[in-house]
């Protein structure tokens, strides 16, 4: 059996060959628990091994010195200094803004959607642009490990296109829908196509893509979902007819998604405009078929297992409790929350409320591709929400948001999202040394003579100073991805 550490090259060739083991510091959180239940399923094995299958598949997790003779003669990657977690799960991401971070709109949400990222999505009307950004879109998330994407994908059917062929070609995983507009402001103009239309080519889409690698929503790596915009860029007109589309696209395992509850600004902002709109008591009302005046039913609700909501930051505690009830997901989106001023979702409330929360980088608003980043960012703005809402979030339950929360809300938790024995072999090889902040903090930082502490202030450590650099090797269903 040989040691051996390689870092391999973003353009190198993924591998064909997936029966292999990987040596390391394993860190996830073990079965299916709820995040105030992360803690105490953290699994931690300092000097550990995965065993891979031929099919990509875990085999065995345990420590190295024990690993089953069945794989003594399989190649041996990595060392005890390597670290080995499951890939991160962006659950919001724009496709169509990989180059609109940091673009300063002028104002909060409507103004930057005005001035920035309608401008910047319309630019993918070009074909040559369009094939590029999806090249770059793939390149940033293996630089970053996210294995697993919901992305917000382009209005232009071709673009759409270019993002599933450059993801199944690195073989990544995602879900992503065309972006649906049938109304909206004169920037906004170029984006939108007629009522009739947005129904036929959310269809095409989901006949071309849906699944198209393995014919079974439970096990492709490329899933569509249906994706307006928000609630302000369709008419009930709309919401009605992806009502009656999703009734037959749903039990197909298709996905929904869009926005909540992002900017509460007062007369002026996003919920007042959909509540002044649509006459609904709330934003919720209508996306579950609920979106004429008083909040009459008018179409199909588009809640439940696989819709993912990003934001959420100002839901009452009814809606709360009706996405929790329909087993609807929220991508919390920390690091945009900041860059547009749309405030902090309260991550108390919003947890014991039973929804599942994942994460969400939010580019192009948020400016951080590395889910770890966001994370990060998580961790500070909940420490200093005011009074009895501010929160510690502990490391475990950073690391669950950030990975097996995501697979739960893309409804893929059976798969991947920890590395327990029979899932797919969705992982990332840390490797301190190529970043020599992370190596220097890990080795030299102070750890308590208690165990269980200790590996939490590493595991802290690990996430909170994670950069790129250090992300030596990104694997799905046990093969290296790579966007050459």
């Amino acid at each position: 059996m040989s040691d051996h550490r390689s870092t391999p090259s973003p353009g190198a060739p993924a591998s064909a060959a997936r029966r292999a083991v990987h040596r390391g510091h394993v860190l996830h959180i073990t079965g299916s628990p709820l995040v105030q239940e992360a803690r105490r399923h953290l699994v931690s094995v300092p000097d550990g091994a995965l065993a891979i299958d031929d099919a990509g598949r875990i085999a065995w997790v345990g420590p190295f010195r024990e690993l089953p003779a069945a794989f003594a003669g399989a190649p041996v990657h990595g060392d005890a200094s390597d670290f080995l977690i499951p890939g991160f799960v962006d659950a919001h991401v724009h496709f169509p803004q990989t180059y609109t971070t940091s673009a300063h709109g002028g104002g909060q949400l409507l103004e930057w959607l005005d001035s920035c990222v309608f401008p910047s999505e319309a630019r993918l009307e070009d074909e040559g642009f369009a094939r590029m950004i999806a090249g770059d879109f793939t390149r940033r998330r293996i630089m970053a490990g996210t294995t697993s994407a919901l992305v917000f994908g382009s209005a232009f059917p071709h673009a759409q296109d270019a993002l599933f062929e450059a993801s199944r070609d690195a073989g990544l995983r995602l879900v992503s829908g065309r972006g649906i507009q049938t109304v909206g402001s004169g920037p906004a103009a170029p984006l939108l196509t007629s009522e009739e239309d947005a129904i036929a080519l959310s269809c095409a889409e989901i006949d071309r893509w849906h699944a198209v690698d393995t014919g079974d929503a439970t096990t492709a790596t490329l899933q569509v979902a249906i994706v307006p915009r928000f609630s302000l860029s369709v008419t009930p007109t709309t919401f009605r007819g992806l009502g009656e589309l999703y009734d037959v696209a749903r039990g197909e395992g298709v996905h929904f998604h869009s926005h909540l509850n992002e900017n509460d600004r007062p007369g002026t902002g996003e919920i007042a405009a959909v509540r002044q709109v649509y006459g609904t008591e709330t934003y919720l009302d209508t996306y579950d078929g609920r979106f004429l005046p008083g909040s009459e039913r008018g179409g199909s609700s588009l809640l439940g297992r696989r819709s993912v909501f990003a934001h959420a930051v100002h839901c009452q505690d009814s809606e709360l409790a009706r996405l929790a009830e329909t087993g609807s997901s929220i991508a919390h989106c920390p690091t945009s929350q900041q860059f547009l001023g749309s405030g902090t979702m309260p991550w108390r409330r919003t947890v014991a409320s039973g929804v599942n929360v994942a994460i969400g980088s939010d580019v192009g608003a948020g400016d951080e591709w590395l889910v770890s980043r966001v994370l990060n960012d998580a961790f500070k703005v909940h420490l200093s929400e005011p009074g009895d809402a501010g929160v510690e979030i502990d490391a475990a339950e950073l690391l669950f948001t950030g990975t097996l929360a995501g697979a739960r809300a893309l409804d893929m938790e059976e798969r991947y999202g920890n590395l327990d024995v029979g899932k797919d072999a969705d992982f990332l090889t840390i490797r301190p040394d190529l970043w020599e902040p992370l190596a220097l903090t890990l080795a030299h930082g102070i750890r308590s003579d208690d165990e269980a502490r200790a590996t939490d202030q590493i595991l802290f450590t690990l996430l909170m100073g994670l950069r790129e650099p250090a992300i030596a090797a990104v694997h799905v269903q046990g093969r290296r991805v790579s966007a050459g």
